[in-house]
């Protein structure tokens, strides 16, 4: 039988690659927290995702990334006098991430319980509302109008899209693919209806495409938080700092004017086209 010594040594390395779910996933006691680690090497990690405009993207030629949760990034790093260091990875691997403090904080995380099982959850940076990118000549004004088993509507599968009309709208025809793109060519093609998006991307992918139809924001309201992701710890000085940034960033207004001018920027949506009716 083991001692007891490798016993805790084993169990803090399963915990460390996610292998435990809740409080074993945080970091195994005497380990340095993240706040502390930021302090001593004066850099700040954190994951970007190549190709995600206006959110995230890697210049190829000058490798230069760009977005606003770049900057918003940028923003964290200077309050706190240090570099900023970004690592490649994906919407799937951020929160393996996270868990095995290859980075210290991750932008664009969506809390879900199983989520917060492993990682921790800053409040929300801000509200992502959902919409549709109906076919021509479609036009419905609520989420009940789409509940219709005639109507087929396009998802990227397991996708917070996919979760929320699957919930909303449990009658309508949904037409699971493996990613937004692909969703974007059913429609595209006169296979769906209309396809579910967040309003950032569906600005986005008809600032791209005008003829593939127009935007809507069906009533009532239906919306995800875009929050931080940071290590699970005992220690919650990180995640107490992020969340005083946060305040501070939203009551000043630079939370709405770092989207919209990177949106401007990046895929040439302006302001204006951005309804009335979404939250931000």
């Amino acid at each position: 039988m083991p001692d007891r010594r490798s016993f805790i040594t084993n169990l803090a390395g399963l915990a460390a690659a996610g292998y435990l779910p809740g409080a074993f996933a945080q970091a195994a006691p005497g380990t340095e927290s993240t706040f502390a680690r930021i302090k001593r090497t004066k850099v700040l990690r954190i994951g970007g995702i190549r190709g995600q405009a206006p959110y995230y993207n890697k210049d190829l030629v000058t490798g230069e990334w760009v977005g606003f949760m770049i900057d918003f990034a940028k923003s964290v790093a200077a309050s706190l006098n240090v570099k900023l260091e970004v690592l490649e990875t994906t919407w799937g691997n951020s929160v393996l991430d996270l868990q095995t403090r290859k980075i210290d904080i991750f932008f664009g995380l969506n809390p879900t319980p199983a989520r917060r099982e492993t990682v921790g959850f800053s409040e929300p940076l801000f509200r992502n509302a959902f919409t549709i990118v109906a076919k021509k000549g479609f036009t419905p004004k609520t989420w009940e109008e789409l509940n219709n088993p005639g109507v087929k509507i396009a998802v990227d599968i397991g996708s917070s899209h996919d979760q929320m009309i699957s919930r909303v709208c449990p009658k309508a025809t949904i037409v699971r693919l493996e990613k937004a793109d692909d969703a974007t060519l059913a429609l595209q093609t006169g296979r769906v209806d209309a396809q579910v998006l967040v309003w950032l991307l569906s600005l986005n992918v008809l600032k791209k495409n005008p003829s593939l139809g127009t935007m809507i924001v069906p009533m009532p309201l239906e919306a995800t938080s875009t929050n931080i992701g940071v290590p699970k710890e005992e220690d919650k000085a990180w995640l107490e700092y992020i969340n005083k940034w946060i305040e501070q960033e939203r009551a000043s207004g630079k939370v709405k004017a770092t989207v919209l001018s990177n949106l401007q920027k990046l895929s040439g949506v302006k302001p204006e086209d951005v309804p009335p009716q979404i939250p931000l």
